[in-house]
């Protein structure tokens, strides 16, 4: 009789490819993610007690000759000032990150340029110290 008769096991094999396929798309979004807005700035200067924060909705370059870069480009601080007022000033959380040679004035005057614009989450980018 055909009804008793044992069918063999077949392997599917296009739900693992689905699955595979998810796994590439999601390691790929997450390596993006990782890689920093802009590339300018490598090193940091580092700090023993950096902590991590949700990624900035502006963020702000200062380089050694003194000036601002924001998405790219390079801004006075008077423009600068007058972008994060376009911006939801309140509720805008800005990012400064200063390369190890840019000066305490310079960075100063970076912070002075945002708060002006009438940003009051501000944070100053670090790397944490590798024991």
């Amino acid at each position: 009789m055909r009804y008793f008769e044992t069918k063999k096991a077949r392997i599917e094999i296009i739900p693992m490819i689905d699955i595979m396929l998810f796994l590439l798309v999601f390691f790929a979004m997450m390596t993006l993610k990782m890689i920093p807005t802009s590339g300018h700035l490598s090193k940091l200067p580092t700090s023993s007690t950096a902590t991590a924060m949700p990624s900035p909705k502006l963020l702000v370059e200062v380089h050694e000759d003194g000036s601002l870069h924001v998405d790219g480009q390079s801004l006075p601080a008077p423009q600068l000032t007058a972008l994060v007022k376009q911006r939801d000033a309140a509720h805008l959380a800005v990012t400064i990150a200063g390369g190890e040679h840019v000066n305490l004035q310079q960075l100063m005057g970076a912070i002075d340029a945002v708060r002006l614009g009438g940003a009051t989450q501000i944070g100053l980018a670090a790397r944490t110290v590798q024991p």
